[in-house]
């Protein structure tokens, strides 16, 4: 039948039962979810099985926990309750399987240990009794499973032994022990049920070495159903730490199970460590694991030569919080850095012959040893990014990256290179002991040895100094590539700072850039301008006392708008330009006296005119100030002209984000996003309507519902520049405003916004 019942453990102490009803998608309309308390700490493995054939199923769930127990749940109908407690004393079980006894359906339950061993427990007398004890294993077991295969049971063990176990439980006919002849036999352990009278014997079948470092899980490919009974695939898949996931299987003619009747696939250099999990699909055609850092990865068999898999394309994203998230200029593609240290670009693939184009990560720029925070696009594939260090690193795209794109986008080459193309690096990759992306050029590459050439297997060898491969590719790039083959290289550091990197802008005409950083002394907040043509410290603008959360440049180029933690903003305004580059002086400020924020100022951004600014604070409150009036002359002091232009909205919780759309509403309003602590997204309008600010000035557009938000704090948002580009208009010739966003819940969103509905 189909699956309709999901259970899942989690570091919340509980499990959840979720049962889907059948109809739509597993969505919250149509799933109902079942807790099941009871644990005191993190629930680590959960196993089930359906214990009757009666349409109201009653499930027996079996769940280890960190609080060294097992719990045995019995669910039936809407209703799931704990109906006993294995204890484990010091030691914990780190992993469970439930099954039934050959030719009954008496349930059995496994239990792998820290202590090297695995439990059986077998329900006699309406509880589960230990039985057996089955050593072997030299460290802990991190994975068992069960599989019935006719009138066998046979179990699969794996642990950071690097050694994976099959045990067969077989039914044992009663022979009287006087015909036992002398033949060499396996050693078998034999125990017998009291409630049924039937002795049962378990075995060793095989131990499978082929792993060089822990083993985490071991998973039978799943039965299925023929001639109207399950068939059991013999088929095992483990996944280890030494980044390989291996397909074992029994010879063909002798039946013992061999590495070379197997197939193993994985990851090559990068800098991860191994896999975590893995999972065959229903069919046995795909498998799937997980790394240690959050990837996927995919392998599919080919028809051809059933020996061969090849990696598929398979979603990928952030690992944890995402800082920050830019468009392209051109709003061809999405760069975003997080807290899991890596810089990440999205952009939608155009497959041949199918009107369907869906977002991808094409490539990861920077993989880092800090935390991401910021960054800012200067131009066209050239970013600057800071992380928690002191130093800004700049980046540009190499020519495999550019070659790529035009690929998988398909956005003609011609339109995406410009005249210095020829002399760019092919990519990039990390020295052995570096923190920085190095540039690879054409003549760097290491010769690949003919098929016919022997070669010896020294350290070089094996630890090449370019991990970089250029690729040809026509569709987004799987894990491994991501982590070695689509690196850009660092073309400039710059130093100036003297705290962790907070916040970077670019201006508009891509010339200059200004960077803060954490700071709680007025001298360290202060703001850095850098030309992007010397890469030279151009003026450090000292104005706020405590750290300076975010920097942005008016779209005339003429402003440069800082708020800060201290609660108030600082405008300057450009006054001069020498040849080093533009200077900028302080032309307007609010102070103790004149601040309206009574909480840290989050986010600010420019209406697309440069005559009115927006800020957003942490005391749930978003206002408009302007107007930034540029026939007063470049000297003068504006301060009497910048003031609040509209009423003071409270948006109802902590504003952590905001930015305004360069398109307005076909109302000449501006259209506002506003991104909250609590993950929601909310778009207003707002338009000047008298001289004095009034609260219709304000029009609540969309308030996006919980599906849709972020499930933790926003942390970015940003609008693309252009509205109703190609792919992007629908049949009523409705424009399409795009916006993406960012949060703490790992997430990065596009939404696409009619312009016409605002």
């Amino acid at each position: 039948a189909s699956e309709t019942e999901l259970i899942s453990g989690g570091s919340d102490k509980q499990l959840i039962l979720w049962v889907w009803n059948g109809t739509g998608t597993w969505n919250n309309q149509h799933v109902k979810s079942i807790p099941l308390k009871g644990h005191t700490e993190a629930v680590c493995a959960v196993d089930a099985v359906c214990q009757s054939e009666e349409p109201d199923l009653n499930l027996l769930i079996a769940s280890a926990a960190s609080d060294s127990t097992v719990r045995i749940w019995s669910q039936r109908g809407s209703e799931a309750k704990c109906i006993e407690i294995l204890q484990f004393g010091n030691g914990f079980a780190m992993d469970v399987s439930l099954s039934f006894l050959p030719g009954s359906n008496v349930p059995i339950l496994a239990c792998g240990g820290d202590d090297c061993k695995i439990y059986l427990f077998i329900h006699q007398n309406g509880q589960f009794q230990k039985t057996l004890i089955l050593p072997g294993h030299e460290d802990w077991i991190r994975g068992i499973e069960w599989a019935v295969c006719g009138k066998e049971l046979l179990l699969a063990s794996c642990a950071q032994d690097c050694l994976i176990r099959i045990w067969k439980v077989r039914t044992k006919s009663k022979q009287l022990s006087g015909t036992e002849d002398d033949s060499i036999r396996l050693k078998e352990t034999v125990f017998t049920i009291k409630d049924t009278d039937t002795t049962y014997a378990i075995t060793l079948e095989s131990v499978l070495a082929g792993h060089e470092n822990w083993v985490y899980a071991v998973h039978w490919q799943p039965s299925f159903s023929k001639d109207g009974s399950m068939q059991q695939p013999m088929r095992i898949l483990s996944a280890s730490m030494d980044k390989t996931v291996i397909i074992w299987e029994p010879d063909k003619e002798s039946g013992v199970w061999l590495e070379q009747a197997s197939v193993r696939v994985g990851e090559v250099g990068g800098n991860t460590l191994g896999f975590f999990d893995c999972q065959f699909s229903p069919d046995g055609s795909m498998i799937i694991a997980h790394a240690f850092h959050g990837a996927l990865h995919l392998w599919k068999q080919t028809t051809v030569n059933k020996k061969e898999w090849t990696p598929e394309v398979v979603i990928s994203g952030h690992f944890n919080s995402v800082e920050d998230v830019k468009w392209d200029p051109e709003g061809e593609f999405i760069i975003s850095v997080g807290s899991d240290q890596t810089t990440r670009l999205f952009a939608p693939w155009k497959r041949k012959q199918e009107t369907e184009v869906t977002w991808h990560e094409i490539a990861r720029p920077q993989v880092h040893g800090y935390d991401m925070r910021c960054l800012a696009i200067i131009g066209r594939f050239q970013f600057v990014s800071g992380a928690d260090e002191k130093v800004l690193r700049v980046f540009r795209a190499p020519k495999n990256f550019i070659e790529n794109f035009s690929n998988i986008t398909g956005i003609p080459m011609e339109k995406l290179c410009s005249h210095q193309s020829s002399d760019l690096p092919e990519g990039a990759t990390v020295p052995a002991l570096g923190l920085s992306n190095k540039a690879v050029f054409e003549g760097d590459m290491p010769v690949q040895p003919a098929e016919d050439e022997e070669t010896f297997n020294t350290i070089s060898n094996q630890y090449p100094e370019i991990y970089f491969q250029p690729l040809i590719l026509t569709e987004p790039p799987p894990e491994d590539h991501l982590l070695q083959n689509t690196l850009w290289p660092e073309i400039q550091k710059l130093y100036g700072h003297g705290y962790e990197i907070f916040c970077v802008a670019c201006n508009n005409s891509s010339t200059v850039i200004a960077s803060a950083c954490k700071a709680s002394k007025k001298e360290h907040a202060a703001v850095i301008l850098w030309s992007t043509t010397s890469w030279k410290k151009l003026q450090s603008l000292s104005f706020h006392n405590l750290t300076v959360t975010q920097l942005a440049f008016s779209p005339n180029d003429e402003f440069l708008l800082a708020v800060s933690r201290d609660r108030n903003w600082s405008l300057w305004r450009k006054q001069d330009s020498s040849e080093s580059g533009p200077a900028f002086g302080c032309c307007a400020y609010t102070d103790k006296n004149t601040a309206i924020h009574s909480r840290i100022i989050w986010s600010c951004d420019w209406t697309p005119d440069s005559k009115y600014f927006i800020t957003g604070s942490r005391d749930k409150k978003i206002i408009m100030w302007g107007q930034c009036d540029l026939s007063i002359p470049p000297e003068g002091n504006m301060l009497d002209s910048v003031k609040p232009c509209s009423t003071v909205l409270d948006v109802g919780d902590a504003v952590t984000a905001v930015s305004i759309s360069h398109v307005l509403a076909p109302n000449g309003r501006y259209v506002v996003a506003v991104g909250l602590e609590n993950g929601k997204i909310i778009l207003y309008a707002w338009k000047q309507s008298g001289q004095e600010p009034a609260l219709t000035d304000w029009a609540l557009c969309v308030e996006m519902d919980s599906s849709q938000s972020h499930a933790l704090a926003v942390k970015r948002l940003c609008w693309r520049h252009h509205a109703g580009r190609a792919g992007h208009n629908d049949q009523n010739g409705s424009e399409w405003l795009q916006l993406a966003s960012c949060g703490a819940d790992h997430c990065v969103k596009i939404f696409n916004v009619n312009r016409f509905a605002l």
